[in-house]
């Protein structure tokens, strides 16, 4: 329940943002619910992970999400399935050019309402 103190205190400017954690907030599966705490927090504060750190993490079914921004530093060699709230025009570039997929945090929690086989990466 201070989940959803906090999101509603903190009301950000971004409607996206807004609904993303009214959405996750709502979750009974406590891996949302740990999303959603990580994004409800002040921009300047929030997660930026650099590609070069994505790819000790890649495993073979799991997915990866960054409850954040996704950086181009670094490469990425292998396949995978990235989620974040957002990404730089070059980590896109460069996950796309490796054969990996990009998806936003809603499309992940459509996709896999049940979080089975995704790891969240800070």
């Amino acid at each position: 329940m201070a989940l959803r103190k906090r999101i509603k205190k903190r009301n950000f400017t971004e409607e996206r943002i807004n609904s993303l954690l009214k959405d996750l907030s709502r979750s009974k599966v406590k891996f949302w619910e740990a999303v959603a705490k990580k994004l409800s927090t002040p921009r300047s504060n929030r997660v930026a992970v650099n590609l070069s750190k994505l790819e000790r993490f890649v495993g073979d079914d799991f997915e990866l999400l960054v409850p954040g921004k996704v950086l181009g530093v670094g490469n990425l060699s292998k396949k995978v399935t990235i989620s974040a709230y957002a990404f730089s025009s070059s980590a896109a570039d460069k996950i796309e050019a490796a054969g990996g997929t990009i998806k936003t945090i809603e499309e992940s929690r459509k996709d896999n309402s049940q979080a089975k086989k995704i790891k969240m990466v800070i």
